[in-house]
């Protein structure tokens, strides 16, 4: 499985969140104790707060190694594990070649490790899902015009569906909304539906929300539900201006959820999509 620096990070930050209450300690007293162990580092109460809330990005060892000895962490097998942790957390994602156009590369770098890809998308296809064409046409409709961006942002959209060829491959369910099948380009909707139909099995299923349904739960907008085999799941939220919404907190898991179940529910069956979608071919023809 590809190893995700970004979960790793939340793993960590929520472990030592842990270890730091079940000390029974508050964050200004573990600060003061981690002072009292190192005085030769610096140790504030916002310190141990920004590493337990992931400000710190990279908690260097020799400070893990006094919170370890602050919690009461003594087993050597125990600390080791901790220490791997936090090195697997500093590493750099296979994204990090393409910063400049995907800025800090969260989503992409979660969606590396997921289990399950729970989605819902209104006005165009999940980017796991697209072809090249399609995604090339989608760039270039979003303002991107140097044609040397263009192929690099298609190429960064190709790699992260690399992640559906492996073994352990995340399971795939996608609702995509009826209206992002009438904004597809003309040029390329028949072979990006064909895709649709072709590339679906047991583990990856999409349902089309056709709008004879109406009002719905998920008008709000596109959404994506990352499930994690050891982790808790997040919500990714797009919202206006291309900028992103990560949800983490249990009741805002929960919500979504609730409105997916919704949605799946209103969503023409797998087998009755796929027909769907073969009429939509046969009607471009």
């Amino acid at each position: 499985m590809a190893s995700s620096p970004t979960l790793r990070r939340r793993r960590l930050a929520r472990q030592l969140l842990r270890l730091r209450e079940e000390a029974g300690l508050t964050a200004k007293q573990a600060a003061t104790e981690a002072k009292r162990r190192a005085p030769e580092r610096s140790w504030f109460e916002s310190k141990v707060t920004r590493i337990e809330t992931r400000k710190i990005v990279r908690v260097r060892d020799v400070d893990l190694q006094t919170l370890l000895d602050v919690y009461g962490v003594e087993d050597p097998e125990q600390r080791e594990a901790y220490r791997r942790l936090a090195r697997e957390a500093s590493k750099s994602g296979w994204w990090v070649g393409y910063r400049d156009i995907l800025g800090a590369g969260t989503y992409i770098d979660l969606e590396t490790e997921a289990s399950r890809v729970r989605t819902y998308q209104l006005l165009h296809l999940p980017g796991l899902l697209q072809t090249e064409a399609y995604a090339r046409a989608m760039i270039r409709a979003g303002g991107v015009t140097d044609e040397e961006e263009v192929e690099r942002r298609v190429e960064v959209r190709l790699m992260r569906q690399h992640i559906l060829a492996r073994s352990d491959a995340p399971r795939l369910w996608a609702v995509i909304d009826e209206s992002a099948f009438r904004k597809l380009p003309p040029s390329v909707a028949a072979e990006q539906i064909r895709h649709l139909i072709d590339v679906q099995r047991p583990s990856l299923r999409v349902q089309v929300l056709p709008d004879s349904v109406g009002p719905h739960a998920a008008m709000d907008g596109s959404f994506v539900i990352l499930d994690f085999p050891s982790d808790p799941s997040i919500v990714y939220v797009e919202q206006a201006g291309g900028s992103a919404l990560l949800a983490e907190e249990a009741e805002q898991i929960t919500l979504y959820e609730t409105v997916l179940d919704h949605v799946q529910a209103a969503a023409l069956s797998v087998e009755d999509s796929r027909a769907w979608m073969e009429h939509r071919i046969a009607q471009l023809d």
